[in-house]
């Protein structure tokens, strides 16, 4: 009977093993598909606040609080915007000094624990950057989904979706742009945001699902003036641009795309997120199965989201190599495989979805002169 026995005690223990490598692989897809909006991904470090000054503010030194440009400063209850970093005001060999533009929520103390965001505004549009809006709510297929709608005298909508991370103020980075060129902005939030419906599943799809909200904004522009209109995603967000701009009902009313930091590749962007989690190396393909399975991920979109016919539209990509989360490597490659449709914009030194935080003036004229023949 030993023997037996001995085989027993085997197949348990390697089932145990499968059973915790199953739950470890849930675990570490969490990092993506429960991203909750507003809240900072695991590959954004947090930093402590060592002091503030008149229009100062010290940050622990690292490469997240050396980087080029205006960023928002998020923490428990504030928020905060900064500027470049001043190199010829003293510090400490582990802080970094940078221009504190302006405190827009809450106060900022020393030991305070924050981190930097894309989101430069709070609130909505008109409290924020002073433009008339609407809010309203778009029928979508789980129910309504909240939006701001800033109005403009062009016939060509631009309709604007947030990725990972952040929430539809994202887009009051841009808002006073576009608002400068009469285009109206719709600003959408999906199925998973604040105030949205939540998705069956709790889950977020990476934009294999949460395109049918971005659809759903296409037809209520349609329905209310627009002849046209313009995609404007970051992150997962430009994912749902790409599928809407491939399978929506009205694609032909789609006239351009622009793609920020775009998750071309939803295995690159989950095994990024798992990593930045501390999980295992041996552990990644378990995250990667696990998200596929409870997501419904299909195999054959990786690292093609699109037809290679597609996208159809002239579209504008906006990225950079220092984005640890959705890999520039495949909006190179997207480029360089239609480069009579599709220009590449590269901005170095900037993280996921933060590609106008870096260097907003030269971000912007590369978006005046894609939407110029747009308008």
């Amino acid at each position: 009977m030993r023997p037996v026995k001995v085989t027993a005690a085997a197949v348990g223990a390697v089932l145990a093993a499968g059973v915790a490598g199953v739950a470890a692989g849930r675990l570490a897809s969490d990092a993506a598909l429960k991203a909750p909006p507003g809240r900072p991904l695991p590959t954004e470090p947090r930093l402590t606040v060592h002091g503030t000054a008149v229009g100062r503010i010290a940050l622990t030194r690292d490469l997240a609080s050396l980087r080029p440009g205006t960023y928002g400063l998020a923490g428990n209850g504030s928020h905060a915007v900064v500027g470049a970093v001043l190199e010829s005001v003293a510090h400490t060999a582990d802080t970094v000094v940078r221009r504190l533009e302006r405190v827009t929520h809450g106060t900022l103390e020393p030991g305070d624990r924050v981190w930097l965001t894309p989101n430069v505004h709070i609130g909505n549009p008109r409290a924020a950057l002073g433009l008339d809006h609407a809010d309203i709510d778009i029928p979508g297929e789980l129910g309504s989904l909240p939006a701001w709608f800033v109005p403009g005298y062009r016939d060509t909508w631009v309709i604007a979706v947030h990725g990972l991370g952040t929430t539809r103020e994202l887009p009051m980075n841009v808002m006073p742009f576009l608002h400068g060129r009469r285009l109206p902005v719709l600003a959408l939030a999906y199925r998973g945001d604040l105030g949205a419906p939540r998705p069956r599943d709790g889950l977020n799809h990476l934009g294999e699902s949460e395109w049918r909200d971005l659809d759903a904004a296409i037809r209520y522009a349609v329905r209310y003036g627009a002849r046209r209109v313009v995609l404007y995603g970051w992150s997962t967000g430009a994912t749902m641009a790409l599928r809407a701009a491939a399978h929506s009902a009205l694609r032909e009313r789609v006239s351009g795309l622009v793609l920020d930091s775009p998750v071309l590749n939803w295995e690159a962007t989950l095994r990024a997120l798992a990593r930045a989690r501390h999980t295992p190396e041996p552990l990644l393909p378990l995250a990667v199965r696990a998200a596929q399975g409870r997501a419904g991920l299909h195999a054959d979109h990786v690292g093609a989201p699109v037809d290679p016919e597609q996208p159809t539209v002239p579209t504008l990509i906006v990225h950079g190599p220092d984005d640890t989360v959705a890999p520039w490597t495949y909006s190179r490659r997207l480029a360089a495989r239609r480069p009579d449709r599709i220009a590449l914009h590269t901005v170095p030194d900037a993280p996921h979805g933060a590609m106008w935080n870096a260097d907003p003036n030269q971000y912007e004229e590369r978006l005046r002169r894609f939407l110029t023949p747009l308008m």
